[in-house]
């Protein structure tokens, strides 16, 4: 199994795309946007500002 796990995708092509991807090791969401030629990742955080963890 791969470490990192796509959750969520919304967009496509070269346009705008934002994914969420799941560490299976951690359980950490991290967000992932890019457009045209940038991008950028961060950790999800929830409303409290702590990294939204998935459990299996």
């Amino acid at each position: 199994m791969d470490r990192f796990q796509k959750g969520y995708r919304q967009g496509g092509g070269f346009s705008s795309v934002t994914e969420i991807w799941v560490d299976t090791q951690t359980g950490v969401n991290y967000l992932w946007h890019h457009d045209g030629h940038a991008g950028g990742l961060t950790v999800l955080l929830d409303e409290n500002g702590k990294p939204v963890v998935t459990k299996n």
